[in-house]
């Protein structure tokens, strides 16, 4: 199988922390084996990690000495027929992923530990014994593989009973709902080989191969991250998965009765992007001042990009699916805040809230997707969001970020201050609000054409991509096939086949050969696709 992640990030250590990836030089299954089962394990709920054997480490950097040492072609099939034995010694049984990836001219033997969903695993001290040895439970304490003991042992054992809920398998998410589009739109960004098979290989086995699927054979459920991720309309499934943004131009207190209020929906990304695409329009402004004696004039924003939508996708990130609320944003003449719902977990101290520097966490609610949200460069990365927004409004010479929750931890609130320059007189502000509440009111317009119904949105999401599958299973049957004949097979009009086969053509997954009156035919080309 291919991975779901460019290899060359995981030599690199990017986008993924470096104690979730480990280098062996050769094929230590002893070694090995422990730390696939301290990655099973999870114990800091990072999302388990991923073991890369033919590669050497260099000692002072801990990164990976180029170019590889490799793994002999010759060695492989025993390594893999030797791994569904020891597969068998882990408890209760675990399976890692693997991939064989060609890197520097030479072949690396990856392989992706998941966290398991019934952990606590224990292992065999050395699987390679032949008379069996004792059975230790592995965490992992920064980039080694140790055994549990005393209470980190209880606490693992503990874990047993919380998975986080974008790992849940939901009954409500079928096939049909995940976005082809989206999915391949992805795969590609993160330079996934992945990329390539999405129009000769089974939905299912595509996510399946990423680790999206979950329950027995029989009874196969996707992930709720799925729906997260890759459908058009996840508040389907998950109920108020939307961002709310709300404008007060004189102020929530001063006159909370003149506001202006759009929503934006769709997956996670794209609620992302269209959430900063219109802050960026709208609200962000850069100022210069000359300063005496001086040559160069200072610039700086009323809000530093980078802070805001650090804010935003964290708490995308954290937010509980299970609380039917919205992420609500306030922009207000002198700040911007953002109301998520629930607070941190109380493993946090109100004081490290209140404090605003580094809020680390062992209980995550969306590990997964934090991890996808990573891979597209979103964040940098856990326990990091709350210093990034610091340091770039430190950075744009901005106050500090508050950090507000409540007894309860039933919200959590961040507000960024505007810049102390920043501060707009009365008729300024008159203009811009004008200027503001015109823009709105045509992004709205534009916003709802774009945002049809959910009923018909997806109606119309779930017959495109009826079409598709049709028009790829038609062309692979009789590949020197008409659009005319297309459109009588499909239903659809010509200009709809058209339209269809233009949009698979720009995808790179088939292409035109020969002429349509000299014998031309269709291609299926998606492992020649670029990704």
């Amino acid at each position: 199988m291919a991975l779901a992640i460019n290899i060359e990030d995981l030599l690199n250590k990017q986008k993924i922390e470096s104690n979730r990836i480990e280098f062996k030089r050769g094929w230590n299954a002893a070694s090995i084996y422990h730390s696939i089962c301290a990655f099973a394990n999870d114990f800091d709920d990072l999302g388990g990690g991923y073991i890369l054997v033919g590669v050497d480490t260099d000692n002072q950097t801990g990164m990976a000495v180029r170019p590889i040492v490799g793994v002999p072609d010759c060695q492989i099939d025993k390594m893999l027929q030797e791994m569904v034995g020891y597969n068998n010694k882990i408890t209760p049984y675990y399976m890692p992923r693997t991939s064989v990836e060609k890197v520097d001219g030479k072949t690396v033997f990856a392989i992706w530990c998941p966290a398991g969903i019934n952990r606590p695993y224990s292992v065999s001290e050395n699987v390679t014994a032949k008379n069996g040895s004792k059975e230790y439970f592995y965490i992992r304490s920064g980039t080694s593989s140790i055994v549990a003991k005393g209470e980190v042992l209880d606490e693992l054992r503990e874990l047993a009973n919380r998975v986080p809920f974008d790992e849940r398998g939901n009954s409500n998410i079928q096939l049909d709902d995940i976005s082809l589009i989206l999915l391949r739109d992805y795969l590609v960004k993160v330079g996934s080989k992945l990329a390539n098979d999405i129009a000769v290989t089974p939905l299912d086995k595509i996510l399946d191969q990423m680790e999206l699927l979950t329950g027995p054979k029989e009874n196969r459920l996707i992930r709720n991250v799925a729906a997260m991720m890759f459908c058009e309309n996840p508040s389907k499934f998950l109920p108020y998965t939307q961002i709310d943004v709300v404008t007060f131009p004189y102020g929530k207190i001063k006159n909370p009765n003149n506001f202006t209020e759009i929503t934006f929906k769709g997956s996670i990304p794209q609620m992302i992007k269209q959430t900063m695409d219109y802050i960026k329009s709208n609200v962000l402004k850069e100022y210069i001042k000359k300063v005496p004696g001086q040559q160069e004039a200072e610039r700086y924003w009323n809000y530093p990009y980078d802070a805001i939508e650090e804010a935003v996708v964290n708490s995308c990130y954290h937010r509980d699916h299970t609380q039917h609320e919205p992420i609500e944003i306030t922009i207000e003449p002198d700040s911007i805040s953002i109301l998520n719902c629930p607070g941190p977990d109380r493993s946090i101290s109100k004081e490290a809230i209140e404090k605003g520097e580094m809020l680390k966490s062992r209980r995550y609610r969306n590990r997964r997707l934090g991890d996808f949200l990573k891979e597209l460069d979103l964040t940098e990365g856990r326990s990091t969001g709350v210093p990034t927004i610091q340091s770039k409004l430190a950075e744009n010479g901005s106050p500090r970020a508050i950090f507000e929750t409540t007894d309860d931890r039933l919200t959590f609130l961040i507000t960024i201050p505007i810049h102390e320059d920043c501060s707009e007189s009365e008729e300024t502000r008159q203009e811009s609000t004008e200027t503001m509440q015109k823009s709105t009111e045509t992004m709205q317009k534009s916003t709802e054409t774009w945002q049809e119904s959910e009923e018909t949105r997806q109606e119309s999401t779930e017959t495109r991509q009826k079409s598709i599958d049709k028009i790829l299973k038609l062309i692979e049957e009789n590949p020197q096939i008409t659009t005319a004949k297309i459109a009588m097979a499909t239903g659809l009009s010509n200009s709809g086949v058209e339209k269809n086969l233009r949009t698979l053509k720009e995808m790179g997954i088939i292409k035109r050969v020969g002429s349509p009156t000299y014998g031309g035919r269709w291609e299926i080309i998606s492992d020649k696709a670029e990704n």
